[in-house]
């Protein structure tokens, strides 16, 4: 997943750069609403809202924001109801490209996923159809500044970790899903301070995109991030280091 992981600090990194702060508001606050009305409204009993909370804070995103969010989820508050949906396609370089989202509408999500991928060389592809290439797995980045691989390494396999890596300034920490949260507990109580920690699909294996098709698809995959209904896009490409070199 190393293209892809590369792909993701630079987008994370861009975001704060670019001041897109009222898009990530917004991706956050449908997560935080989705997660408390299906697992309540209590993160220490709830993972998944754990996880959001975790996120806008990270975001620096306003506490009164945090809670109107997840009253509309539990039905404290009004508000929007909306659903998961995702769709599956292919990009430049015939990549498989796993779409999440949340929408309360979706022929006007699916109309506007689908002219992205016709637009960039892509596709919509059917349920299933690349979903199989796909793990769900629990990724963490830890600041790597000061700090030995070594003891990163410690703390996270001893936690239950997969594996530790260092990519792009981070090391990145994959997890099995159900041991994302102890994981990162095990980082911070060592002192090692957490980026983000999230559930991402992870490609079982990886197709080299390079060229004008590492290019084409990482303007794809920018206009898909940019769609405010659309929340994480995987894909199982291995991207050309040079590209991403001139995006990061």
């Amino acid at each position: 997943m190393a293209g892809h992981s590369k792909w993701s600090q630079i987008k994370r990194k861009k975001a704060v750069n670019d001041q897109k702060r009222g898009q990530i508001f917004t991706k956050i606050i449908r997560e935080l609403t989705v997660a408390a009305r299906e697992g309540g409204g209590d993160p220490n009993f709830n993972p998944r809202l754990r996880l959001a909370v975790d996120a806008a804070k990270a975001a620096n995103m306003p506490q009164d924001n945090i809670d109107r969010a997840i009253k509309r989820g539990t039905g404290e508050l009004a508000g929007v109801t909306y659903e998961e949906v995702v769709y599956e396609g292919y990009g430049p370089g015939g990549v498989a490209l796993y779409i999440e989202t949340l929408t309360d509408n979706q022929k006007r999500t699916v109309a506007a996923v689908r002219h992205l991928l016709d637009k960039n060389g892509g596709n919509l592809g059917t349920t299933g159809s690349v979903a199989w290439q796909f793990e769900r797995m629990g990724t963490i980045y830890v600041a790597a500044d000061g700090v030995d691989e070594d003891e990163v390494f410690e703390a996270a396999v001893e936690a239950g970790a997969d594996d530790v890596r260092s990519e792009a300034g981070e090391y990145v920490v994959s997890t099995g899903a159900t041991a994302l949260h102890e994981v990162r507990g095990a980082l911070l109580a060592a002192g090692l301070a957490v980026a983000s920690a999230q559930l991402t699909m992870v490609a079982r294996n990886e197709v080299a995109v390079g060229g004008r098709d590492s290019e084409r698809l990482l303007k794809l995959l920018d206009a898909l991030d940019d769609q405010d209904d659309v929340q994480q896009v995987h894909s199982n490409a291995d991207l050309d280091a040079s590209v991403l070199a001139r995006v990061s």
